[in-house]
């Protein structure tokens, strides 16, 4: 077959929706190496994590050609360019597929959803943002053939406020680097620790410093915690990081606390298997990858009810209130006080994880592609 993606996020971006798509194509490429698969950006950014991607050699970068409109190209242009080159399915990555490609035609169409919660918490999105975002998901989720949502919260989101057929939407999870699967040697974490100053023991958390990532929850939950784990917290600040350090400065605690941003993604799955507890109190999200970087790293987690992380963290991580300060104090020194405790969770992780397997994940999207081709 020859499958075509948008590729925007995947020759660029170098976190996040970067990460999944090139997780995803690279998997399709490894497991399914006799098809071709196309990758369609406007742009490429010059990073050894997108070139060691664009290297396979199933892979085709597809880039637009001269004269193309580039800002319009992928929403409009790469039509023509999708006939071309004969792609028996596009599929559109990120929440979008291109205007005019009709479902039910010779060239079909798959859409990611990650998530939609522009629409179940609008307060922290900007209107002008809600309005694009709203507009290109719901039209993809229209038009397209089929819709993959990356959780079973995510999938009922599609549902309930898009109105679309249940039958049309496959939940298929994604998986995480394959550097957080692999144990580090000892070597390697020293370097790391040298290299950030890193206690001995500590709390991690990994993610934006924004109000729905919920850090202030762990940062009022912190004087009840055993006072030997130090906090280190990675992720990009935003303006919500002053209300944290605000936070900080009242309770006595800015000592406690480490912030790491913009550290190169090869160190971060060393900081996640030198942690002793990974909290994530996030109000709301898609699915959760970062949950199963910890478990694949062997690192016992707590995470926020009220989404979609248990589905990410199976039944023996321990789950507590996006707003009980008190009751997440009460879960960790329980965690951290019980050496029999962490490793029931660290084994019971490593079981529960597999799921996201590679090739389990791969064999699932490439019987989702063939179920529509074969419609």
């Amino acid at each position: 077959m020859n499958i075509g993606f948008d590729g925007k996020r995947a020759a660029n971006n170098l976190t996040g929706l970067g990460n999944y798509s090139r997780s995803l194509i690279a998997k399709l490429a490894h497991f399914f190496p006799q098809n071709h698969y196309y990758v369609y950006t406007p742009k490429v950014k010059d990073k050894p994590q997108i070139a060691a991607f664009l290297a396979d050699d199933s892979i085709r970068l597809k880039l637009p050609h001269p004269g193309a409109i580039k800002l319009l190209w992928r929403s409009f242009g790469i039509k023509k360019q999708l006939h071309k080159d004969q792609i028996d399915v596009y599929h559109g990555l990120s929440q979008e597929i291109p205007i005019g490609l009709a479902a039910n035609s010779e060239l079909k169409t798959v859409v990611t959803i990650h998530d939609l919660i522009y629409l179940r918490y609008p307060q922290y999105y900007k209107a002008i943002d809600r309005y694009i975002y709203n507009r290109k998901s719901e039209y993809a989720c229209k038009k397209s053939d089929h819709i993959i949502a990356i959780s079973e919260r995510t999938r009922q989101d599609i549902i309930e406020y898009y109105n679309i057929d249940p039958q049309k939407i496959e939940v298929i999870y994604q998986s995480c680097d394959n550097s957080f699967k692999q144990l580090a040697p000892l070597a390697s974490k020293l370097a790391v620790t040298k290299k950030y100053n890193l206690p001995d023991q500590f709390l991690l958390i990994v993610g934006t410093i924004e109000p729905r990532k919920n850090l202030l929850l762990l940062i009022k939950a912190l004087p009840a915690i055993n006072p030997d784990y130090k906090l280190v917290v990675v992720g990009k600040q935003q303006a919500y990081a002053r209300l944290v350090k605000s936070e900080l400065e009242k309770l006595g605690l800015t000592d406690r606390v480490i912030f790491l941003e913009g550290l190169p993604f090869e160190d971060l799955p060393l900081i996640y298997q030198l942690a002793t507890l990974f909290i994530y109190p996030s109000l709301y999200e898609g699915f959760g990858i970062p949950i199963i970087e910890a478990l694949y790293s062997g690192t016992p987690v707590i995470a926020a009810t009220g989404s979609c992380l248990e589905e990410a963290g199976g039944p023996d991580s321990i789950y507590i209130s996006p707003d009980n300060a008190e009751e997440l104090a009460i879960q960790a020194n329980r965690i951290l006080d019980n050496k029999d405790l962490q490793e029931h969770m660290i084994q019971s992780g490593l079981q529960y994880v597999q799921r996201f397997d590679n090739e389990i994940l791969a064999n699932q999207l490439m019987a989702c592609y063939l179920k529509i081709i074969n419609r």
